[in-house]
């Protein structure tokens, strides 16, 4: 009976120390995961630390170290060579601006002078092509300023409505020469957004611009404080594809001319910096270019 007894305290004694390593382990595996995810979204070189003892875990958490020094290096190294693209894109861009200038100029006084047929259409492409030279290099320098901002441009609260009714205003004599009467619904109650007033219109102008090139004859412009801001138009020569690399960097299609395929993809960069979201849709041959940002301010503060 002792025997018994002795062996049944044995066994608890073992299950017991087993159940307390057990438990020692989960909460060091817990606080792997969690100082993991924490160093992913984190700009710190605090490595993975554990309070259990136990080598196996401690090896892991040691080869987990290795690989976010390995992972913090290259991190660093893409962040610096991605300044350096962006940076060289903007000067080289900005280098450009002068022959090009000088070009036109050299243009102008050519389409002055006495010339024969041939001369006059060949002049004519020239004049097309450092047009379109001209439109590249000046969107090539600001999305390349833009997109070395880090979000660090000033906000402030501002009515959505405003913004959006100089813009439609900008671009209404435009639209209409397009065939465009935009179908206009803003309500009368402010919608009030943290957002940069400038990057707000450049954004607004920019979808403006992509409507009259895809635009086959209407404009929905719709704001609202649950929906955001809604820019829809029917545009046959669209499909589901394309327009699922509209925000792309250069991506054009056969419809747009005079495209440089960075429009909307700088009116993505301006609304991210803004911590909004836009995004496209393309369903019975109609476009639709949703904006929408957090409601972070209670209105009628304008």
């Amino acid at each position: 009976m002792e025997i018994w007894l002795w062996l049944v305290g044995l066994m608890a004694a073992v299950i017991a120390s087993l159940l307390i390593k057990i438990y020692f382990m989960q909460k060091a595996a817990r606080e792997i995961e969690a100082a993991f995810a924490d160093r992913l979204v984190t700009d710190t070189n605090t490595l993975i630390d554990i309070s259990s003892r136990d080598k196996y875990l401690r090896s892991l958490a040691n080869a987990i170290n290795i690989q976010l020094r390995r992972f913090r290096m290259q991190w660093q190294r893409f962040q610096q060579g991605d300044t350096e693209l962006k940076n060289a894109v903007a000067n080289i861009s900005h280098d450009l601006r002068t022959p090009l200038t000088a070009i036109c100029g050299y243009l102008d006084l050519l389409e002055r002078e006495e010339k024969g047929e041939n001369a006059a259409r060949y002049l004519q492409v020239i004049r097309n092509r450092t047009e379109m030279l001209t439109l590249l290099t000046d969107e090539l320098f600001c999305y390349s300023v833009i997109a070395s901002d880090k979000g660090e441009s000033k906000r402030e609260p501002v009515a959505i409505n405003r913004i959006l009714e100089e813009s439609i205003a900008s671009f209404y004599t435009v639209l209409r020469e397009r065939g465009i009467t935009p179908n206009i619904q803003i309500p009368q109650e402010k919608v009030i957004r943290m957002v940069n007033p400038s990057s707000l219109a450049r954004v607004f102008a920019n979808l403006l611009q992509n409507v009259i090139k895809y635009s086959d004859g209407d404009l929905d412009i719709i704001l609202s404080e649950s929906e955001g801001i809604v820019f829809a138009n029917t545009a046959f020569n669209l499909n589901a594809v394309q327009v699922g690399r509209l925000f792309d960097r250069f991506y054009t299609v056969e419809a747009a001319r005079k495209s440089t395929g960075l429009g909307l993809s700088i009116a993505r960069t301006l609304v991210e910096q803004m911590d909004g979201s836009i995004s496209a849709k393309y369903e019975e041959n109609r476009l639709k270019i949703r904006i929408w940002f957090p409601a972070e301010i209670s209105e009628n503060k304008i």
